[in-house]
């Protein structure tokens, strides 16, 4: 039966956050004959979540030594059964249905590898804030999203944390890049230059805006090391671009 993996680094997890999460993971309705798994690995060995969520099938976890966010995610990634791994970020929730337009486009054209949708900011009163510059809906050609990022300030045309991609193609690229603040974006952007993507139309994910978060805190924004980890995953996409046979799926 096909599975969907969802992928969770966990840290500290604020238990009402942990619990939202949860209950739009469980929420989510699949097509029909598939199946969902979340996968959370604990970054140290805390066994916070455990204290947290329910005792569910659904929920696989795990604890491990301290690592960080990419290393955690890349553990949970190893752990993960699925042909289809799906992001989500603990303090994060999905919207209703996202899992299942991914899915469809997924199983529908053989040539798309991964996804993303549009996210809004959860802004700590409850409101949401949308995006004005998102791409139009459907299929994204290779090298899109790698040229628009590199032309606009390191900006990118889509948030690469409501990724879905293709659990083949994420673990021939090394899963989520090893540098701070930027692991999804360290995966993304090579992901675009090889393969074929899908942004849909339909908002996905509900992006928590909170002190707590990484990319809240001033060092993410330092320049030296900004600049630095966007020139390494810059660096990495051409060297998979080059050394790439071909485009997967043409």
């Amino acid at each position: 039966m096909p599975l969907l993996s969802i992928i969770t680094p966990s840290y500290r997890p604020v238990r009402e956050q942990l619990l939202e999460a949860y209950a739009s993971v469980r929420s989510q309705q699949l097509p029909q004959g598939w199946e969902v798994e979340w996968v959370i690995q604990e970054d140290g060995d805390t066994g916070a979540v455990r204290d947290i969520l329910p005792g569910d099938p659904l929920v696989k976890f795990a604890t491990g030594r301290r690592g960080g966010v990419a290393l955690t995610r890349n553990m949970a990634l190893a752990r993960a059964d699925g042909d289809v791994v799906k992001n989500l970020d603990q303090d994060d929730i999905l919207t209703p249905g996202v899992l299942a337009r991914d899915i469809d486009v997924l199983t529908s054209d053989p040539l798309v590898q991964w996804t993303t949708s549009p996210v809004l900011d959860l802004l700590p009163d409850g409101t949401t804030v949308a995006f004005d510059s998102d791409p139009a809906p459907g299929r994204m050609e290779p090298g899109f999203v790698l040229e628009h990022w590199r032309t606009h300030g390191y900006r990118l045309p889509v948030h690469p944390t409501s990724i879905c991609i293709r659990r083949q193609l994420a673990v021939a690229l090394g899963g989520w890049m090893g540098v701070p603040g930027s692991d999804d974006t360290g995966l993304l952007v090579p992901a675009s230059v090889v393969s074929y993507g899908y942004f849909h139309g339909e908002a996905g994910l509900l992006y928590r805006k909170w002190p707590g978060q990484e990319t809240a805190a001033s060092a993410h924004y330092a320049p030296m090391e900004r600049e630095l980890r966007m020139r390494l995953i810059e660096e990495r996409a051409e060297t998979v671009r080059k050394f790439w046979p071909h485009v997967i799926g043409a």
